[in-house]
C-alpha cells in the first residue's frame, strides 16, 4: 500500500511539476514561436539566393550554385533600381528626421493654440491606409503641374516618414527630466550649450530610432512609390514588376544581403547599449 501510494503520489506531482514549467515559460515560447514565424520568410529567400533555377522562376530548388552572389547585378536595372532606392531613402531620413524633430520639440515643450490639431494631424498617415495617401498626393502633384519622378517620391516618402519621427521623438522628449536642463543653466551654460549637450544627447536614441524607422519605411514603399513615382522604376516596383515575368536570384541575394545588414546593426547596438550599462555599473 505504501509503495502504490508513493506511486500516485509522484504521478500527480510530475503532470503539475511539467504545468508549473509551462506556466513560468509561456511567455518565452510565445515569443520563439513569434520570432520564427516572423525569420522563416527570410530563411527562405536566403536559402534560395544559392539556387540555379531552371528556367524563369526560382520557386523550386534545382541545387546549390553562387553565380548570383557572384554577379549580384547580373539583371538588367536591377542595381541601378536599388542605388535609386537607396538614395531616397537616405535623403527621406534625413528630411524627416529634421522636419520630425523640430515638430516634436514644439509639441512636447510649447503650448499653442493649434496644439491638439497639429497631433491629430501628425497621428492621421499613421492611421489612414497608404492609399489614402498616395491618391492624394498624386492628386496634388496632378493638379499642381508637377512632373513625376524622383522628387514627388522624395516629397510622398517624407510626407509619409514624417509621422513616424515624430511619435518616436516626442515620446523621448516628454520621458526626459527638465531639471538636468535646469542644472546646466544653474551651471551658467548658454540655451545652445544645454541644447547640444543635454537635450541632444539624450533624446539622441528617439531621433535614431526615428530615423531607423524612416529608412526602413522609406525603402520598402510600394503603394504611395507607385501612385507618384511616374516611369521611375524602385527597387519594389522592379521585385514586384520581376515577378510578373519571372524571380531572378539576385533578387534573393540582395534581400538577404540587407537582411544581413539589418541583423548586424541590431547586434551591435545591443552590444553597445550592453556595454555602456556594464561601465555604468
Amino acid at each position: 500500500m505504501a509503495v502504490h501510494g508513493t506511486t500516485e503520489a509522484t504521478a500527480v506531482r510530475t503532470p503539475n511539476r511539467g504545468l508549473r514549467w509551462l506556466r513560468r515559460n509561456i511567455v518565452a515560447i510565445a515569443g520563439l514561436c513569434t520570432l520564427g514565424y516572423l525569420i522563416l520568410p527570410n530563411i527562405v529567400v536566403m536559402v534560395f539566393s544559392f539556387n540555379k533555377p531552371n528556367g524563369r522562376f526560382n520557386y523550386q530548388w534545382q541545387r546549390f550554385s553562387t553565380d548570383a552572389w557572384r554577379d549580384p547585378c547580373g539583371v538588367a536595372d536591377l542595381c541601378g533600381s536599388l542605388a535609386l532606392s537607396l538614395q531616397l531613402a537616405l535623403w527621406a531620413t534625413l528630411g524627416a528626421t529634421v522636419l520630425g524633430t523640430m515638430i516634436a520639440f514644439a509639441l512636447a515643450r510649447y503650448r499653442f493654440r493649434a496644439r491638439s490639431g497639429v497631433n491629430t494631424l501628425i497621428f492621421l498617415p499613421m492611421a489612414m491606409p497608404e492609399v489614402v495617401m498616395a491618391a492624394s498626393l498624386a492628386t496634388l502633384f496632378l493638379n499642381m503641374g508637377i512632373q513625376f519622378g524622383f522628387w514627388t517620391i522624395l516629397i510622398a516618402h517624407i510626407m509619409f516618414c514624417l509621422s513616424f519621427v515624430v511619435t518616436a521623438v516626442k515620446a523621448r522628449v516628454m520621458s526626459m527630466d527638465p531639471r538636468l536642463e535646469q542644472a546646466a543653466q544653474d551651471l551658467y551654460a548658454s540655451p545652445l550649450q544645454t541644447f547640444l549637450r543635454v537635450t541632444l544627447p539624450i533624446a539622441a536614441p528617439g531621433i535614431a530610432s526615428g530615423a531607423l524607422l524612416s529608412f526602413a519605411l522609406s525603402f520598402d514603399d510600394f503603394i504611395i512609390t507607385n501612385f507618384n513615382a511616374g516611369s521611375t522604376v524602385t527597387f519594389p516596383m522592379f521585385v514586384w514588376g520581376s515577378a510578373q515575368r519571372g524571380t531572378p536570384v539576385q533578387i534573393n541575394v540582395i534581400g538577404t544581403a540587407m537582411f544581413l545588414v539589418a541583423v548586424v546593426c541590431v547586434v551591435v547596438g545591443q552590444l553597445a547599449g550592453a556595454r555602456k550599462r556594464s561601465k555604468r555599473s
